[in-house]
Formats: structure tokens, C-alpha cells, sequence
């Protein structure tokens, strides 16, 4: 009988993983990328440990998106203090904080634990092509 093996936190391999957005569906990019963090490509997959890959998303700005979700769709933050919301439209998060966009996006896809949050931090986006990243890709691969 064959034993399923459970990865500790010192044996897991990490790779870095490269995602051209360009062209690319907005949602589609995030479900690959929140699989990637998580490690559920791997068949050495575990729940309970970051078993995931670094995530290098380029291009970002240049996402597609389908139907008047850049107009319509609004994003909400709250201080706390009555009647404090606020609300961001899609196309000026885009323009303005690609990154914040991205993470917001990805951050629901994942556990809401610390090991949500430690997987997040593997997440690396840039609205160019440019990316300091380089080094760590090739080796890789």
C-alpha cells in the first residue's frame, strides 16, 4: 500500500514563477497565480504548509477586462469611524495602485489565516515589463 508523503516546512522547493498579464483575462491571471502561492500544482500539495512558489506578475497594467467592470466596479475600505466608507472605481485602482489591485484580488483566493498572509508576501507585481526578479527566474529554471 502506497502512503500519501506530508511535506515539512524545511523540505519544500521553491521555484519562481513568471505571468505576462498582457492580453491575458484579469481573472484567469489571479486563479493561477493564488494556485501557484499556494502550491496546488505540486503533487506534494499540503494544507496546513506554504508549500507554494514565488509569483512574479509583469505587465499588469495591461490586463484585460470583460464588460463594464473598469466603469461599474467599486472598491470599499472602512476606518472604523461612522460614515467613514470610501469607494475606489476599478480603472483608478488600475491606474493608481496596480499592486493594491492585484492583492486585494488575490488575497479573497486564499486562507484567511497566517499562512494566508505568509503565502501573499510571494506575490510580486510590476505594471511594466521591467523586474528585479531576474536572477531568481533563470536559476529556477
Amino acid at each position: 500500500m502506497k502512503m500519501t508523503k506530508v511535506v515539512k516546512p524545511h523540505e519544500v522547493e521553491r521555484d519562481w514563477i513568471l505571468i505576462d498579464a498582457e492580453g491575458k483575462t484579469f481573472g484567469r491571471i489571479l486563479t493561477e497565480a493564488a494556485t501557484y502561492l499556494r502550491g496546488k500544482h505540486k503533487p506534494s500539495f499540503t494544507p496546513n504548509v506554504d508549500c507554494g512558489d514565488y509569483v512574479v506578475i509583469i505587465n499588469a497594467k495591461k490586463a484585460v477586462f470583460s464588460g463594464n467592470k473598469l466603469d461599474d466596479k467599486e472598491y470599499f475600505r472602512h476606518s472604523g469611524y461612522f460614515g467613514s466608507t470610501k469607494s475606489n472605481k476599478l480603472s483608478d485602482m488600475l491606474e493608481n495602485h496596480t499592486e493594491k489591485l492585484y492583492r486585494l484580488a488575490v488575497r479573497g483566493m486564499l486562507p484567511k489565516t497566517k499562512l494566508g498572509r505568509q503565502m501573499l508576501k510571494k506575490l510580486k507585481v510590476y505594471e511594466g515589463p521591467e523586474h528585479p526578479h531576474t536572477a531568481q527566474l533563470n536559476k529556477g529554471k
